[in-house]
């Protein structure tokens, strides 16, 4: 037998609270047997009886599992590609302490609650690279987002297809026979001088591969620092204002039938995101038999109040008038 709650010190507790109370019940028949006859063989019966329930009641506290049997246990899982824009702009201080430091602080928080999820991580400005390829390892994940930064990667522009043709191209050599494990969560201000992401969509949408992007940024933007300085504009010979323009995130989320979200010091959409991959149906990854028991407590608790009940519905005489 199994007792799914053996708390020894609450048992021995309430059965040292009822021998105690019994004990001051017992005194006073005593008591009363010094001036009135009592039956002995019937106060005998009422006690066996009440202990009888009692006990009963303790171990249907306990919770007794009896039996057992073999049970399946599948595990699931879901294959995720973060795609992190690494141009200048995400060095941008409209959110403190800049964008990208503030999306490493969230993803490190985010990957926590996907720890039976592989995730991989892209690095993305002109050009798309693979960081770290799908895995299980959250140790590996988050030693890579320590050191992300927007020296990794050339900076000539920011092309938004770049990474999700790299994730498409990943996904393919992965053999998960489940389409609708696969997502990639794009993450930029979303400038893109490139403009040439609607193949890359519509290969992803037939492959039922989403994109939930997430917009970092305000509208109103800020300037990009290097170093002590200011990034120039050389077309205004100004500083450069960075702004989030998010209209191609929301167009690549709404193509792959995925979702958008935005993050600022104003807007934090973060715990959006991460209940919408949540919602994701995983693939199944693998199954495992366990031995499984039934816990029986409510027998022993019904048995219990019978006999409470038969306590005091047909009280014995004890005392003869």
């Amino acid at each position: 037998m199994i007792w799914a709650y053996p708390d020894i010190s609450l048992i021995l507790t309430l059965a040292i609270l009822f021998g105690l109370l019994y004990f001051i019940y017992l005194f006073r028949f005593y008591l009363i047997n010094k001036k009135l006859e009592v039956k002995k063989h019937r106060l005998f019966f009422k006690i066996l009886l009440r202990f009888s329930y009692f006990i009963l009641f303790l171990i249907a506290l306990s919770g007794p599992s009896v039996g057992t049997a073999l049970k399946e246990i599948k595990e699931e899982g879901k294959d995720i590609f973060i795609a992190i824009d690494l141009s200048q702009s995400m060095n941008a201080t409209d959110i403190g302490p800049s964008r990208l430091q503030r999306i490493k602080f969230e993803l490190k928080n985010l990957v926590k609650n996907f720890a039976g999820d592989r995730i991989g991580l892209i690095i993305f400005s002109s050009e798309a690279f693979v960081q770290c390829p799908l895995t299980f390892d959250q140790n590996v994940i988050q030693l890579h987002l320590d050191g992300l930064n927007t020296n990794l990667v050339p900076n000539q522009g920011t092309d938004i297809s770049a990474p999700l043709n790299m994730a498409l191209e990943k996904f393919n050599l992965e053999n998960s026979p489940d389409i609708n494990s696969k997502s990639v969560i794009l993450i930029s201000d979303g400038e893109d001088f490139a403009d040439n992401f609607r193949d890359q969509t519509s290969r992803l949408s037939e492959q039922g591969i989403k994109v939930f992007s997430l917009g970092v940024g305000t509208s109103q933007g800020s300037t990009i620092p290097r170093g002590n300085s200011r990034i120039i504009d050389p077309n205004t010979n100004q500083p450069a204002v960075s702004r989030l323009e998010s209209n191609n995130l929301k167009l690549i989320a709404s193509q792959t039938d995925g979702q958008y979200f935005e993050l600022s010091d104003e807007v934090q959409e973060i715990p959006d995101l991460m209940a919408a991959i949540e919602r994701q149906e995983g693939t199944v990854t693998g199954s495992r038999m366990i031995e499984a028991s039934a816990n029986k407590y409510f027998y022993f608790l019904l048995i219990g109040l019978g006999l409470a009940l038969l306590d005091l519905m047909l009280p014995i005489k004890t005392i003869n008038l």
